[in-house]
C-alpha cells in the first residue's frame, strides 16, 4: 500500500508549522494541535488499541457476514430451485426464467445509490434491519407464487430491498477501519457469498425432501424457509448491528476517540463527521475514478453472477439434480479460502491492482478450459479455477476503490455507484446461459471471458493513472496555496490552512497518495 505523505513538497514541509499540521503519528493515533485533533481534551493513553480493534471486529464482522450469507443465498437460490421442477410448475419458458433473473438486477442497481445516502443519514442498525425484514418477506412470498407474473413481481421487490446491504456494509466498514485494514474485513464479509453457495447446495438438497408437504413442491419450500430465516435475522439485527464510530454505544467515549483519531491519521479527514452537502455527491459524480472503477468491478461482477446463478446447471451434465447441487459445495469452500487469503495478503503487501490482475488471469484460464472442454470432469476442474479468480477479485476491487476516495459522503456515493453499475451486469449474466446451448454453454462462457478481458484492461489503466497522479503530487504539481506560506499554485486552490484544504478537497488534496 502506498503510504500517505502529509508533507507533499519541500516548500510545504518548510513552511507549515507543527501548530497547523500533524507532526507525527505515535501508536496509530495522530498528534496534532488542539484545534485539529478529535476530542482534544480526552486522554486515550490507557486504551489498548489492538484489544479495541478485536472488540470492534467481533461486534461488526461476524453478524454482517451472516446477513450477507442470507442475502446472497436468497438471491441465488432460484438456481437451486430450478432443478426441482420450478419452471414446469409455474408453466414458464426458459426465456421467462431468464427474465425473472434479469429483473432482480435492474431494481437492485437502481436503488443502491439512494440506499447508501439513507444509510449515512439514518443509523445502520435501523436502515439495514428494515431492509432485511422487507426482503425476507419478499423471499417468503416468492415461494407462494403460481405464475410468471407473480415471480417477476417478487424478484423486482427482492432486488429493491437487497440493494442496500452490500454497498452499505462496505461503506460502513470503511468508516471503522484504516485503508490497510479494510481489505481483509471486506474479504471476510464477502466470503459469506462463497459460504452461501456451498450452504445453498446442501440446504436445497435437504429441503427437497419436503416435496409435497403442505401441498407445496420442493422449490417453493426452498424460498419459504430461507425467507423466514431472513425475517428473523432482520428483526434481531435492530439490537445487534452497531452504528458509526462517532455514536456507537458499545464503545466508551475514550474508545470512540481512539477509533476516530486512527482514521484521521490515515488521511480520512471526514472521520469525525461530515454534514450532507450536494458538493460532496457532485465530486463523486465527476470523479474519473468512479467511472473507471465501475468498469474494473464489472469485469469480475458479471462473471460472479453468471457463475453463482448457473454453476449447478454447468455441473449438471452427467449428474442428477441433488448430486449437482452437492458438487458445488467444495468449489465454494475453496473460493472462500482464497477470498480471505487474498484479502489478508493485499492488506499486508498492498498493490491491490496487481492482485486484481493475477486473479483475473486465473479466472480467464478457467473459462478458456470451459469453452474448449467437452469432458465433464475437466469442466468441473475448470470451475475451481474460475471460482478462485472471480470471488477474491470482488472484495479486492471494492477495497481498492474505497482506499482511493476520501470524504464520507463522496465515498458512500462512489462505492454505491461502482457496485450498482457493476451489478447491472447481472442482468446480462442472467441471459447468457441459454437452454439450447446445454450442456457446454459456449456462448455463456465466451461472454464471461470477454468481461474478464475488460477487467484486465481497465485494471491496468486504473493502476497506471493512479501511479501518474501520485507522481504529479510528488513533483508538487498539485500543491495548493496556503495563505501566509510560500509555494503552491493558485489553480489548485487557495486555502487559509492545510486543514481547510484537506477538508474541502478530500482525496484531491496534494498530500493524499492513492493506493496502487
Amino acid at each position: 500500500m502506498v503510504e500517505q505523505d502529509t508533507s507533499h513538497s519541500s516548500s510545504m514541509r518548510q513552511s507549515i508549522s507543527e501548530k497547523d499540521h500533524v507532526s507525527h503519528v505515535e501508536d496509530g493515533v495522530s498528534k496534532a494541535n488542539d484545534t485539529n485533533i478529535y476530542n482534544a481534551d480526552v486522554d486515550v493513553s490507557g486504551v489498548d488499541e489492538r484489544k479495541l480493534m478485536r472488540k470492534i471486529d467481533w461486534r461488526t464482522i461476524p453478524w454482517l457476514s451472516f446477513l450477507y450469507l442470507l442475502c446472497f443465498l436468497d438471491r441465488t437460490s432460484i438456481g437451486n430451485a430450478k432443478l426441482y421442477n420450478m419452471e414446469e410448475d409455474l408453466h414458464i419458458t426458459d426465456t421467462q426464467y431468464l427474465l425473472a433473473l434479469t429483473i432482480f438486477f435492474i431494481s437492485y442497481s437502481i436503488f443502491e445509490v439512494p440506499s447508501n445516502v439513507f444509510l449515512k443519514r439514518l443509523r445502520p442498525s435501523v436502515w439495514l434491519s428494515i431492509l432485511m425484514l422487507c426482503w425476507g418477506v419478499m423471499m417468503t412470498v416468492q415461494g407462494l407464487v403460481h405464475n410468471f407474473g407473480g415471480l417477476m413481481g417478487m424478484r423486482w421487490m427482492l432486488g429493491t430491498f437487497e440493494a442496500g446491504l452490500y454497498p452499505g456494509v462496505n461503506y460502513y466498514l470503511s468508516c471503522w477501519y484504516k485503508r490497510s485494514e479494510f481489505g481483509i474485513r471486506a474479504a471476510i464479509f464477502f466470503s459469506a457469498a462463497t459460504v452461501s453457495g456451498a450452504f445453498g447446495g446442501l440446504l436445497a438438497a435437504a429441503i427437497a425432501n419436503m416435496e409435497g408437504v403442505g401441498g407445496k413442491p420442493a422449490w417453493a419450500w426452498i424460498f419459504i424457509l430461507e425467507g423466514l430465516a431472513t425475517v428473523i435475522a432482520g428483526a434481531v439485527s435492530f439490537w445487534i448491528i452497531v452504528d458509526f464510530p462517532d455514536d456507537a454505544t458499545f464503545l466508551t467515549e475514550v474508545e470512540r476517540t481512539v477509533v476516530i483519531r486512527r482514521l484521521q491519521s490515515d488521511a480520512q479527514f471526514s472521520a469525525a463527521g461530515e454534514k450532507l452537502q450536494w458538493k460532496y455527491i457532485r465530486k463523486s459524480l465527476v470523479d474519473w475514478k468512479t467511472y473507471l472503477g465501475i468498469v474494473v468491478y464489472a469485469g469480475s461482477d458479471m462473471p460472479l453472477y453468471a457463475f453463482a446463478l448457473f454453476l449447478p446447471s454447468i455441473i449438471k451434465e452427467g449428474y442428477q439434480a441433488t448430486a449437482a447441487n452437492l458438487l458445488t459445495v467444495p468449489v465454494y469452500v475453496l473460493a472462500c479460502i482464497c477470498t480471505c487469503l487474498v484479502g489478508y495478503l493485499a492488506d499486508r503487501y498492498g498493490n491491490r491492482g496487481l492482485f486484481n490482475f493475477g486473479l483475473l488471469c486465473i479466472s480467464a484460464a478457467g473459462y478458456i478450459i470451459l469453452i474448449s472442454s467437452r469432458n465433464a470432469t475437466l469442466s468441473y476442474v475448470a470451475v475451481y479455477l474460475a471460482a478462485c479468480g472471480i470471488y477474491p477479485c470482488i472484495p479486492n476491487t471494492i477495497a481498492w476503490v474505497s482506499n482511493n476516495v476520501e470524504g464520507s459522503y463522496k465515498r458512500s456515493v462512489s462505492l454505491a455507484m461502482v457496485i450498482s453499475w457493476g451489478n447491472i451486469q447481472g442482468a446480462i449474466s442472467s441471459n447468457v446461459y441459454r437452454a439450447n446451448q446445454t450442456p457446454w454453454y459456449p456462448l455463456g462462457h465466451g461472454l464471461v471471458l470477454m468481461y474478464i478481458a475488460f477487467g484486465l484492461v481497465s485494471t491496468a489503466i486504473y493502476r497506471y493513472l493512479l501511479t501518474a497522479e501520485n507522481a504529479r503530487r510528488d513533483r508538487g504539481e498539485r500543491d495548493e496555496v496556503i495563505q501566509g506560506n510560500d509555494g503552491g499554485l493558485e489553480v489548485n486552490g487557495v486555502y487559509a490552512t492545510v486543514e481547510d484544504a484537506k477538508r474541502e478537497k478530500g482525496d484531491e488534496w496534494s498530500g493524499y497518495r492513492y493506493t496502487l
